[in-house]
């Protein structure tokens, strides 16, 4: 009997260590690999194998705008050649010769993941697909996105070294919401481009159906799906000051899945200002109170409970007794803010260094006078 018991045990050890590992309050994900984290802070709100490296299909694409953004050359003229208006998969249906505005392609690209126009940018952003996979590569490792490859413009199946994870693709989304130009692109439903060779207009609807109507937080984001990858998606979403990036790779109910973490996210974390900008409040130390300051404000996203977990530790060099202010460093410390025992955030602390007096009425006409009768050069 006691050795049955053993062998329950021990199946029951193996199947919790092979389960998916998932972090938040949030209800069933369908996705394989899925995290939820919020902009400003870039604090993860839930997680379930947000590290483990997968096909990404479309999402891929972010990576190629905003590069394409990057790059200050929109308002450039891009001639389509054969090599892009043959690929294969989505399409905008480009034609080899025509001449189209770069920032059009980005929105096309966007909107309905065109990989013709993702090779057409790469070719005249990179000089060539090859010189735009490095630029790719190269701006993730910036980014820190250390268990990510990429091998194309598009995200088909084309290569076995193109991957990522939800985690990297949170902090490259993170980073690419910070340009207000993608911002523009990623939130737009429909954009219109003139078509060199019909007289009317290319119009393209955005595929993210959560920014089209299924989801009225939605702010933007980018689908994806190949054979191998399965469903992918990249969206974001904003409630009052609440800012957040969802991702989810391998998806079955990937629209269903997006709702229900945002949902979660805005149902149990406010963004809350811990540390104001300005002068700092909580130093007790007199030689430094009333004259030190922080340059930015930290806010943090935190659940009702956690907020009375967060405190706030100042670090500060200690002064002589005949301490010089005008030799005192402009950062003479840190402001450390905990949540619970674990440091989330650290700001440095600015000293206000008194300004120089002004020279009075009488000294600024003493200065002419010696300057005319040449005292000052000649003694």
């Amino acid at each position: 009997m006691k050795r049955k018991w053993i062998i329950v045990m021990l199946l029951g050890l193996l199947l919790f260590q092979h389960s998916p590992v998932s972090t938040g309050a949030v209800g069933s994900v369908s996705a394989r690999n899925a995290i939820l984290m919020e902009q400003q802070s870039g604090r993860i709100l839930y997680e379930k194998q947000a590290h483990q490296p997968e096909r990404i299909a479309s999402i891929t694409k972010i990576m190629t705008a905003i590069l394409a953004i990057e790059s200050g050359k929109l308002n450039d003229q891009v001639k389509v050649s054969n090599n892009a208006s043959g690929t294969e998969g989505s399409s905008l249906y480009l034609v080899a010769g025509e001449k189209i505005l770069l920032e059009d392609l980005v929105y096309g690209l966007m909107l309905r993941s065109g990989n013709d126009a993702a090779v057409a940018i790469s070719e005249h952003v990179g000089g060539s697909l090859e010189g735009f996979v490095f630029l790719m590569n190269q701006k993730a490792e910036e980014i820190g996105m250390k268990n990510t490859h990429f091998a194309n413009p598009h995200g088909l199946d084309d290569h076995e070294e193109h991957y990522s994870t939800a985690y990297d693709m949170a902090l490259l989304t993170r980073y690419a919401m910070n340009n207000e130009t993608f911002r523009e692109i990623s939130g737009t439903k429909v954009h219109r481009a003139p078509n060199p060779n019909e007289s009317w207009d290319r119009v393209w609807k955005n595929k993210n159906r959560l920014l089209t109507g299924l989801y009225k937080h939605s702010t933007g984001g980018k689908t994806g799906y190949t054979k191998r990858a399965k469903r992918t998606l990249v969206s974001t979403a904003a409630k009052g000051d609440l800012e957040l990036i969802a991702v989810t790779l391998n998806g079955p109910d990937d629209w269903n899945d997006h709702i229900s973490m945002f949902e979660s996210g805005f149902d149990q974390y406010d963004l809350t200002e811990i540390l104001p900008k300005g002068k700092v409040k909580g130093v007790k130390d007199s030689f430094y109170k009333g004259k030190v300051y922080l340059n930015h404000s930290f806010d943090y996203p935190l659940t009702s409970e956690e907020e009375k977990l967060v405190r706030v530790e100042y670090k500060l060099l200690k002064p002589t007794d005949d301490q010089d202010l005008r030799k005192i460093p402009e950062v003479v410390g840190k402001a450390e803010v905990y949540l619970d025992k674990e440091k989330i955030k650290e700001l440095p602390i600015y000293f206000n260094h008194p300004p120089e007096k002004d020279k009075s009425f009488i000294d600024y006409f003493k200065n002419i006078f010696t300057s005319v009768t040449g005292m000052k050069t000649n003694g």
